[in-house]
């Protein structure tokens, strides 16, 4: 009920090149994620080059962990709950999205590449990042409207309930990145503009995968043989009620212009009081871990290491108190949660696409790995921002003066270092189960 299992060829064949980039760009990165973490770590940080080659480093990492990633394994589950149409539409979205990728991992490399450190979409201003990242966004464009137009929802499948929903979620965010580029004020460049650029879509864009990670821990239960025991109605109505906030949208449009105090004030209170309504699914999700605390399987790991850094993110959230790296360890522990139900529904999925099973000690112990040293990196962000100790700076600019901020940054280097191992142990596993075989 919970688990797509009658896709057809269209649909396998597409999810399999969606797969393969989303892991892909989680591998490229990881590679990226030594040099931040060593970077920001008392006694390496003097070694390398900082200013403007950390704010680069950081801008890629970023992009390809949270943007390329999470939009590839949505259209992952886009491309297996729809049917056989529009397959060319379907292959000509993944050749965009691949393509746009590779221009955004190259263009530090070109000249005259100045980042901005915005949220959500971090921006180098270089010619090529911009078609980079025009392209991959049409490519995730494409592949949400096929999710639209194919996707069975009077299948009774509260699976593919969700996954619609998260694609209908997802169109309202670009619809929303549209429009305040349409009518952002003349008067914005820099930083400020790209802040207010993808502030309103990015909100938005989050109770997609917000959506998604409730889905994910779901068909993990299914996959450990203890799902939620719901029926159809309630289960697609817990769904309908956590993408529910959404509908508030075309009313802070029409109450603030793009751009406006009010515009980012609406959209921050959207996030904060809009995703309590998760909690039901988070809860249920809880329950299926409890029924599952004998088993052993990389499922198991990845859905109990999920919902820890899930629920630490979610708890630190509400914990921000000026500009600091309290912030960050806010939302890495959110994007991870999300990161290690992706990863252990991959596995899930993996032989489901015909590619060998993700399987062994190195299966079963990655989720503990990556989720235990990204722990460590959020507590130590979270112990230093109680101390002071500013985002999105490194090495010198961190001013770490006291004995407490070093051991928190000292914490989250080494947590850093710990979690990078776990992403290689995750690309080790899949390409293992991918070069094992085709059925």
């Amino acid at each position: 009920m919970y688990e797509l299992t009658d896709f057809d060829k269209t649909a396998a064949r597409l999810a399999r090149a969606w797969l393969v980039l989303g892991i892909a760009a989680l591998a490229g990165a990881g590679l990226l994620a030594v040099l931040l973490a060593l970077s920001r770590t008392p006694g390496v940080q003097d070694l390398l080059p900082q200013g403007d080659f950390f704010r680069a480093a950081l801008i890629v990492h970023v992009d390809l962990s949270v943007l390329i990633w999470f939009m590839a394994f949505a259209a992952v589950l886009w491309s297996l709950a729809g049917s056989e149409r529009f397959a060319a539409v379907g292959a000509a979205a993944v050749g965009l999205a691949a393509l746009g990728t590779v221009l955004m991992v190259v263009s530090p490399f070109f000249p005259d590449a100045r980042p901005l450190l915005n949220n959500y979409i971090p921006i180098l201003r270089q010619p090529v990042f911009f078609a980079g990242l025009l392209l991959a966004a049409a490519g995730f464009a494409l592949a949400m409207l096929r999710g639209l137009a194919t996707i069975r929802i009077a299948a009774r499948d509260p699976g593919r309930v969700a996954v619609w929903l998260s694609a209908l979620v997802g169109a309202a965010a670009f619809a929303v990145t549209l429009l305040a580029w349409l009518t952002l004020p003349d008067a914005l460049e820099g930083q400020g503009y790209f802040e207010l650029l993808f502030w309103g879509g990015g909100h938005v864009l989050q109770f997609q995968h917000a959506l998604l990670v409730a889905l994910a821990w779901f068909w993990l239960a299914q996959a450990l043989g203890v799902p939620p025991r719901l029926t159809f109605g309630r289960a697609a109505s817990l769904f309908a009620l956590a993408a529910l906030p959404v509908l508030a949208v075309p009313a802070i449009l029409i109450a603030a212009p793009a751009g406006s105090g009010e515009y980012v004030a609406y959209f921050a209170r959207l996030m904060e009081f809009g995703h309590p309504l998760l909690l039901p699914l988070l809860v249920l999700a809880l329950l299926v871990l409890w029924r599952a605390r004998g088993l052993s399987a990389p499922a198991k790991s990845a859905l109990a290491a999920s919902l820890t850094l899930f629920i630490v993110g979610g708890v630190l959230g509400y914990l921000i108190r000026g500009v600091n790296v309290v912030i960050p360890a806010h939302y890495h522990g959110a994007i991870v949660g999300v990161t290690l139900a992706f990863m252990g529904l991959a596995y899930v999925l993996l032989p489901k696409l015909g590619f060998g099973a993700a399987e062994g000690r190195m299966a079963r112990w990655q989720p503990y790995v990556y989720g235990g040293g990204q722990l460590l990196h959020v507590l130590g962000l979270a112990w230093s921002g109680g101390y002071g100790v500013q985002r999105k700076v490194a090495g010198a600019e961190q001013m770490l003066v006291t004995l407490p901020q070093k051991l928190g940054m000292g914490l989250m280097g080494l947590g850093g270092l710990i979690a990078v191992i776990g992403g290689v142990m995750f690309v080790l596993v899949c390409l293992r189960a991918m070069l094992s075989g085709r059925k």
